[in-house]
Formats: C-alpha cells, structure tokens, sequence
C-alpha cells in the first residue's frame, strides 16, 4: 500500500548546505572515496552563485580526522575513512566551489552535518527556515543530513543534480525513499526558480 507521501510548503528562507564536496570526494585520481561528478559540481555552482546573489545562507560540510578516537566505530566499519585527515589534501573544499570568507566549512566526524555540529543553531541564527541539500553521497552524508534537517523541522529540498553517489543503483534508490519520506526530490531548475 502506497504511503500518503505530500509536498512540503515552501520554506521562506532556505539554508544551502553542500555536504562533503571535498576532493577526497569529488577528486577519483586522489581519492577511492570519489567518483566522477563533475554535473554535480556544475549543478552546485549554480546553485551557489544563486544563493549568493540573494544573499542567502551557505554552509560546507567536510570528514576531517585529527584524533583516533573521533567516529572510532564508523572508521572501523569503513577504514577508508582513516585518508580522510586534517590537513589532508582530501579534505579541501574542491576548489571548483571554493567557499567565500562568510561561507563557513564544518568539520564533521560521522555522516550526518548536523550530528556533533552546530549547524542546526547556525541555520536557525539565519532566519531559515529550510535547507537545499546538496552533496556526496546521496546514499550516506546526503541522506543522513536529509534526515537529521527534517528532525530538525526544517523544510528539505534536494536538487537531485546536486547530489551523486558512487553507486548508481543506491543513487536512485535513496532519491525515491528521501522524496516519500523526508525531502522533495526536485529538478535543479525548480530550486533556481525558488532563488530568482
């Protein structure tokens, strides 16, 4: 039986949260985290000169270890997480999306942006009252992030060019749960519009 899945009213200020868009993410020569996602980029610098222009906040969110007992259970369930250090090449914001000197980057230890920052007092200092979420993975930090913005009672979007995933097949699956679930799955040129 079919869940009685709805649109969320529009929110009437949205937050821009970019989960993880670091080079140990997007970068597959540097990184065996990454996958080629270069629309994703481009989808997301769009959105960031959009956001931009209206004034709108900006959040980066990257995986930055210095201490092993930071997410010590997460890092044993995936050791590749361990190339993920502070100071890292693989840690930097892709400079394709370079953040602006008010754009702060979270330092995250587990999947979710929220979970063990401070971004949900952040966005509510904003005057926001949504977020578009973008980012890597759709299938991990995307989806955690999703969640945990909506037990936050924020409205979600997610631009569903914005966000990729190494995995095609749990890429689409995710996008179908998040939109019955927890978000509204939306073209990109939708989101743009919401800006315009």
């Amino acid at each position: 039986m079919a869940l009685d899945s709805r649109s969320l009213d529009t929110a009437q200020r949205y937050a821009l949260v970019l989960v993880d868009l670091s080079l140990g993410f997007t970068d597959p020569a540097l990184s065996p985290l990454a996958a080629e996602c270069s629309a994703v980029v481009e989808a997301n610098q769009r959105l960031l000169a959009a956001f931009r222009q209206r004034g709108w906040p900006v959040f980066f969110t990257t995986v930055a270890y210095d201490d092993p007992s930071q997410a010590r259970v997460f890092r044993s369930k995936l050791p590749v997480l361990n190339l993920l250090e502070a100071g890292s090449p693989l840690v930097a914001i892709d400079p394709r999306l370079a953040p602006q000197g008010d754009e702060p980057v979270l330092v995250k230890f587990w999947a979710s942006a929220f979970f063990g920052t401070d971004l949900g007092e952040r966005i509510r200092a904003a005057g926001a009252d949504g977020v578009m979420v973008t980012g890597l993975t759709t299938s991990g930090c995307v989806r955690a992030t999703v969640l945990d913005a909506l037990q936050n009672e924020l409205r979600v979007l997610v631009p569903e060019e914005a966000v990729g995933d190494r995995d095609a097949e749990a890429h689409r699956a995710n996008l179908r749960d998040m939109q019955i679930k927890y978000a509204d799955v939306v073209p990109l040129e939708r989101c743009l519009a919401l800006l315009g």
